[in-house]
């Protein structure tokens, strides 16, 4: 009497549910990545150019302490000071007022940004100045 040997499973790897689950992350990750806004500061790079530049004789500055100390041309004033300052010297037009800022070194990043954030919402040119 011979015995039958009952059927072998098979060593396949079905891959057609392995795609779908991968062609459905795929969507949803090409669907959510739209929506996402970055959180980034809309910087003005230095370019060349052949045209020359008329600077004023004298820019104002902004220094920053890294304790978080705020001076405008050498008098330390609170960040509220600075900007009303900065307000009432480019009043009559705001777009041809420059003013440079100039943080010491390990200055925190968050009091350099307060002083960019004011020439933002002032409209005004902030032109951020590198160590010495």
């Amino acid at each position: 009497m011979g015995i039958k040997k009952r059927s072998k499973a098979s060593a396949e790897f079905n891959m057609s549910s392995l795609s779908d689950i991968i062609f459905l992350l795929l969507i949803f990750f090409m669907l959510t990545s739209g929506l996402v806004a970055p959180n980034a500061l809309n910087l003005k790079l230095p370019g060349s150019s052949n045209a020359k530049t008329v600077l004023p004789k004298q820019t104002d500055e902004v220094r920053i302490s890294a304790e978080g100390g705020y001076f405008l041309n050498g008098r330390r004033l609170d960040l509220d000071v600075v900007a009303q300052e900065l307000e009432r010297r480019s009043s009559p037009t705001p777009m041809d007022y420059n003013f440079t800022i100039a943080p010491a070194k390990g200055t925190p990043v968050e009091h350099v940004v307060a002083v960019m954030d004011i020439a933002l919402r002032l409209n005004i040119n902030g032109i951020l100045a590198a160590e010495e």
